[in-house]
């Protein structure tokens, strides 16, 4: 199973449901877009398997402005104390849909 570990910023979406994400790196973004087809489902969502220190999670990746954006839960972010600009280190795997 492809695994991807990378670094990134946290920042605040403030929409009509406020969320926190971190954008992938183009790098992991490439290898995504070469297995979205057989994975991806409505909207270009791609299911993942997410973990950032000892916290994991079920989540989709979103695609936004070319990239693709990983959805950080407050069950995640506080207890790690994150806040809206710091650096983050996430593991992504790829989860069956079922």
């Amino acid at each position: 199973m492809e695994m991807w570990e990378f670094s990134g910023e946290l920042w605040y979406w403030r929409g009509p449901a406020p969320y926190y994400f971190i954008t992938v790196p183009e790098d992991v973004c490439v290898d995504l877009r070469l297995i979205a087809n057989s994975v991806s489902y409505g909207w270009g969502m791609i299911p993942v398997h997410a973990q950032l220190g000892e916290r994991e999670w079920p989540t989709s990746l979103f695609p936004k402005d070319g990239r693709y954006v990983l959805p950080v839960r407050d069950s995640v972010r506080k207890p790690a104390a994150l806040d809206d600009g710091d650096v983050a280190t996430v593991q992504l795997s790829i989860r069956s849909r079922a």
